[in-house]
């Protein structure tokens, strides 16, 4: 089910990083040593926004990468 708040992940797998761009911010955040199980339920869940704040959000290091130029 596409979710309301995450407009777009990507996952690289060999890095376990997780990028997670917002809908309402535009903002992009990159989250680090991210298990490919995590995200894989992740990607699975019915409720992304739900499954990104009870198991990703506040338990995994991040930043909030700068827009690219438009």
């Amino acid at each position: 089910m596409p979710s309301t708040s995450i407009r777009k992940t990507e996952y690289d797998a060999e890095r376990q990083l997780l990028s997670v761009w917002f809908v309402a911010s535009g903002k992009r955040y990159q989250f680090e040593e991210v298990p490919p199980e995590t995200f894989a339920a992740f990607r699975a869940a019915f409720a992304k926004g739900r499954y990104f704040n009870e198991h990703i959000r506040n338990h995994f290091r991040y930043r909030l990468v700068e827009k690219e130029p438009s």
